[in-house]
């Protein structure tokens, strides 16, 4: 144990440095702790988390990326904070600092080792493919603000590439390798596809060397009609005409210097702009001015482009077209200043001589919804130390930006000015505006008055005293609302409750039980009497007796100690059957329980089925209390001559096999019994199959009883001739057959009766035992649900009687755990001391 956690630390100190290794090339020395909101500090947590690093690791990570000591301890605290206030603590951290197991120990380390080995794996990768950090594991990414603007040239979806597929420009100037198609029409009709030599000239048939190069394609389009004149006359008379366009275009070389991501020279198309050559290099780099771009061109400067133009109002000032050798310098930001906190769009933003925060604040897309716009805060560098500044939106258009600013948008509070709330018992509960004056029965008007079960003994207002401690006022509401009471004044963040009745009290409800069509529980009304709850329960039903009504009513008794104190007060009376109004009422009180009695000697007709081999087969119903199986079977005509008596069975199903809105009928789900008949005796052959207890009860209740029919034919009103029940099923089979053999035997399967045929015999015809039959737990399960098992007497088996259409059923032997080499060591031990004991007392 202790080298797998040397192991795992070196592990986890290698994985360490390799990742600060990995991550050295990014430098955060100048990261000030101070200027970094709350969501910052949780976006860093949440990041170091990620890749499992706690706060200790997160500090050691900071240091080697060159953040300065100070910081670092001002980030511990700002951490340590930011903690407490989400109620969170450093998971790593405190499974470090509390005493655990050796094993726990060492599976966290194995855990962190892992993860860390994964990470930097990771980024080793990344740093052999890409010779770069990797960004997304980069925790101190997101606290860099962005560049405004800096994404334009960055971003792989705005190419700005040149149109090709443009007419031609008139003011295109024409140069070398460029080609130019002539084409006439009218009188005369020739083309003409020619390209310009390296000193400006192109050739014409029949015409000669017109010079072309430098002139815009205006120029070259007047000159050429000049020069075509004395070869086509037509021209003149207007007979004849000439249109002049480029084909291909020439390729120029336009140079890139100053703070340019990718400075040096391009190739571009002729018909390329600033914005082409700039995105092609990368735009401006970290300390690339957006606001100064100068395009040189023959050792002068030919205009200077201001990307936020474009940025802001979509304005492509100054984006002329490039020429050949043309320069573009990218000169050093002058001032660039930070807007974060509650604005639309917070980042880096370059500021040039005559803009104010107003413009500042223009670039970043001004405030947002929750922003504190009353004055904004500016952290400013001396050439000292630090300060702040705060700007009142008096001064936004005043107020010159210096480089290095940093201008803060707090958020507004989360509070209202002017709020009171009102809840309870009035008809419009909510907020409401805290106007001059406002009171507390002006509060109850706005609300549109107090409801009808409005509580007018008592109301009370929470309210927030000056040192944001609760205090309470209660009130008299009825007295307020009739001025018998002085009126309270209302103040900013009062709530005022006012409660029902119905929330002072118990919900009231009646109760009805017994021989109603709807019984159940009902809400309580004034002057609710007993015909009127038994009208809402559905009425009496056909058993009902309204002569024995008895009505249970709670007591408050004041004896709660005596022996023979009251519980309950009961109440007995009739009622007409048909529910009309004779006499006094009896009203009822809350919580009360009405009972509704079955009428004497009532009682519905009960039904049995009888299946099989009898002369009338069907439902057959009782006729007394104490008839039993042979007057059934008697009233059935008898067992036919192909019945098998001693296989009768009786199949007696619980209470809810019978259906229960119709007592007359008998619900008898012959295939879904048999459905639990081969799961029980599943379980009972040994399988592993589990029942739920729910069918467990139904198979106990849908189980046969076994019944002797020679017996209780030969012997009417004896022992075993049982009296029927509801819902009981007797079925007479035909002469079976066949013996079922299942469970632990190799082959199980049914065999032919054969009379005199032993259990042994048939079990030998399935194949015989299993290695995993417990034998002595062999029984026989009879056709009329009777059952027999294996017994022993002295050294011999007894084994049942084997009758037609019976089952053998053969269960597991239950499973051995296997004994261990500690435990035979512990038997070995145990016989050796035994021994070692007897020995002694022999001696």
């Amino acid at each position: 144990m202790k080298l797998k956690n040397i192991f795992t630390t070196l592990l986890f100190l290698i994985m360490l440095t390799v990742f600060q290794q990995s991550m050295a090339q990014t430098n955060y020395a100048n990261v000030k702790v101070d200027d970094l909101n709350d969501t910052q500090i949780r976006q860093l947590i949440q990041r170091a988390e990620s890749i499992g690093y706690n706060d200790a690791q997160l500090e050691q990570m900071a240091a080697a990326q060159g953040m300065k000591g100070e910081e670092i301890q001002k980030l511990r605290i700002r951490v340590e904070k930011i903690r407490k206030q989400d109620g969170t603590t450093s998971g790593t951290t405190k499974g470090n600092n509390t005493s655990n197991s050796g094993t726990e120990e060492g599976d966290d380390r194995s855990r962190t080792a892992v993860r860390i080995n994964r990470d930097s794996a990771n980024i080793t990768k990344a740093n052999n493919t890409n010779n770069k950090n990797t960004t997304d594991l980069n925790i101190f990414e997101g606290l860099k603000p962005k560049i405004f603007g800096k994404e334009l040239f960055s971003s792989s979806g705005l190419t700005f590439e040149p149109n090709l597929r443009i007419a031609t420009p008139k003011g295109y100037v024409i140069g070398p390798d460029d080609e130019l198609l002539i084409d006439l029409s009218g009188d005369n009709e020739a083309s003409y596809k020619l390209k310009v030599s390296p000193d400006g000239i192109i050739r014409v048939q029949y015409v000669g060397n017109i010079s072309v190069g430098g002139l815009t394609i205006e120029q070259a389009i007047s000159k050429i009609r000049s020069s075509l004149g004395p070869t086509y006359p037509a021209l003149k008379t207007g007979r004849t005409s000439v249109a002049v366009n480029l084909g291909n275009i020439r390729t120029i070389r336009i140079t890139l210097v100053g703070e340019v991501v990718k400075p040096g020279s391009y190739s571009l198309s002729s018909l390329s702009t600033v914005f082409n050559a700039l995105n092609a290099s990368g735009g401006p780099n970290e300390n690339g001015s957006f606001r100064k771009i100068q395009v040189i061109r023959g050792n002068k400067v030919v205009t200077t482009i201001d990307v936020y133009d474009f940025l802001l109002n979509g304005v492509q000032k100054g984006n002329i077209r490039l020429q050949d050798q043309d320069v573009i310098n990218i000169p050093v930001y002058e001032k660039r200043v930070e807007m974060s906190g509650e604005v639309k769009r917070p980042a880096l933003f370059e500021v040039v001589s005559g803009e104010s925060l107003a413009d500042v604040l223009r670039f970043a897309g001004g405030f947002s919804t929750e922003a504190y716009s009353a004055n904004i805060k500016v952290l400013q560098t001396t050439s000292r130390e630090r300060k702040i500044v705060d700007v009142p939106n008096t001064q936004f258009s005043s107020y010159t930006p210096q480089n290095g600013d940093k201008f803060i948008v707090d958020a507004i509070l989360d509070r209202f000015a002017n709020k009171v709330e009102i809840n309870g018992a009035v008809f419009r509960p909510g907020m409401y505006a805290l106007e001059d004056g406002a009171t507390l029965k002006s509060l109850i008007t706005k609300a549109e008055g107090l409801k009808e079960d409005a509580f007018l003994n008592r109301g009370y207002i929470n309210r927030l005293n000056f040192d944001n401690t609760a205090s309470l006022i209660s009130f008299d509401v009825a007295k307020i609302m009739s001025g018998a009471q002085a009126d309270i004044p209302l103040q900013r963040e009062d709530k005022v409750t006012i409660s029902s009745l119905f929330d002072l009290r118990d919900e009231y409800k009646l109760s009805i039980q017994g021989e109603v069509r709807q019984p159940g529980t009902f809400n309580y009304a004034d002057n609710t009497s007993v015909q009127d709850l038994i009208q809402m329960a559905g009425g009496f039903k056909e058993g009902a007796t309204p002569s024995r009504i008895e009505i249970s009513r709670r007591v408050k008794s004041a004896d709660t100690v005596g022996k023979t104190s009251r519980t309950a007060e009961i109440f007995t009376l009739s009622v007409d059957r048909n529910l009309k109004i004779e006499g006094p009422t009896f009203v009822l009180q809350p919580f009360d329980i009405v009972s509704v009695r079955n009428a004497e000697g009532y009682s519905v007709q009960k039904q049995v089925k009888l299946e099989g081999e009898v002369l009338y087969p069907g439902v057959y119903t009782i006729t007394n209390k104490n008839e039993r199986i042979s007057d059934v079977i008697k009233r059935a005509g008898g067992l036919t001559s192909y019945a098998y008596a001693e296989g009768a069975s009786l199949k007696r199903p619980g209470a809810e096999k019978v259906n229960p809105t119709d007592k007359n009928a008998i619900n008898n789900k012959e295939e879904e019994d048999k459905k639990y008949l081969n799961l029980k005796r599943a379980q009972e052959a040994g399988t592993k199959d589990t029942i739920s207890a729910e069918i467990e009860q139904r198979l106990i209740q849908s189980d046969l009883v076994g019944i002797n029919l020679e017996r209780i034919i030969e012997k009417p009103l004896g022992k075993y001739d049982l009296i029927v029940e509801d819902g009981d099923v007797i079925r007479v089979p035909r002469t079976l057959q066949t013996v079922k053999i299942t469970g632990e035997v190799l082959n199980p399967n049914s065999i032919v009766y054969l009379p005199g045929k032993s259990l042994r015999q048939y079990i030998n015809g399935a194949g015989g035992f299993t290695s995993n039959a417990r034998k002595s737990g062999t029984y026989i399960k009879y056709a009329n649900g009777s059952a027999a098992a294996v017994s022993k007497f002295l050294f011999f088996n007894n084994y049942p009687v084997v009758k037609p259409g019976a089952e053998i059923l053969v269960p597991k032997r239950a499973e051995r755990e296997r004994l261990s080499a500690q435990s035979w060591i512990g038997i070995g031990t145990a016989i050796a001391s035994l021994g070692a004991i007897i020995v002694s007392v022999l001696r």
